[in-house]
């Protein structure tokens, strides 16, 4: 039986299938993703499969009203909660990541940007490293991914594409990515230090690894309330040591 296939929906992006090649999938597998990227412009290597929030922090990236505000609103207020008044601004986050990751201008860079959201860097990275590059961004939420393909579908950019898997056992093949980026998630995630190992694992030699996380800074009274709200929200609030 042939890979489903959606009556209307985008047409079909090169940049989905550079990105299949790179997925450590059995092929049969990588076809039915592809047949369902073809409805939503993503490749889904999850299906109907549940995902298992680690906190209210995760049930709202989830749902379907945040990715509508994401990158005007949530993230930008939320960033500056947590980031303090003299912490780095969007624009600031933009440049460091791309800093980071030694980008140069029409490099032709293979980058994984993990827990990519709506795909606010993932599309500023497509316009750096050029046509010959490739950008991937991968997410669990479904709506989040939707709006990432949606908006980059708009911005013309054909070198940008976007997976459904879990970020915290990349489905990609060892050595493939020259880049990756992990902005405001590893704290999300339910066991950090595997995804750091793969994260490793799938760079390059030689490659570089770009992370903007949470750092603990209360004074020793007020550590209590901290863990609390990260216990609460899901949110892992990391030591500095």
């Amino acid at each position: 039986m042939s890979a489903p296939t959606a009556a209307t929906g985008p047409p079909e992006d090169p940049s989905l299938g550079r990105a299949g090649d790179l997925l450590l999938v059995p092929a049969g597998r990588r076809e039915s993703a592809a047949g369902r990227s073809t409805r939503a412009g993503y490749l889904d290597l999850l299906g109907g499969r549940a995902v298992v929030s680690t906190g209210r922090a995760q049930d709202l990236m989830l749902s379907r009203v945040v990715p509508r505000i994401y990158e005007r609103w949530w993230r930008p207020a939320l960033g500056r909660l947590l980031k303090g008044p003299l912490g780095p601004s969007m624009a600031d986050e933009h440049r460091l990541a791309r800093e980071l990751l030694r980008l140069e201008r029409g490099g032709g860079a293979t980058v994984l940007d993990i827990a990519c959201g709506t795909g606010n860097f993932s599309r500023g990275f497509g316009r750096v490293v050029g046509p010959g590059g490739l950008v991937i961004g991968i997410d669990v939420s479904e709506t989040m991914l939707a709006r990432a393909a949606s908006d980059t579908r708009r911005s013309g950019l054909r070198n940008v594409a976007y997976v459904r898997g879990d970020a915290e056992a990349l489905p990609f093949i060892d050595g493939v990515f020259d880049g990756v980026c992990c902005f405001a998630a590893l704290h999300l995630f339910a066991d950090p230090m595997s995804a750091l190992d793969r994260m490793h694992a799938v760079l390059r030699p030689g490659g570089r690894l770009a992370i903007l996380t949470s750092a603990r800074r209360a004074p020793e009274l007020l550590r209590a309330p901290e863990s609390a709200f990260g216990a609460l929200s899901g949110m892992r609030v990391f030591g500095q040591e």
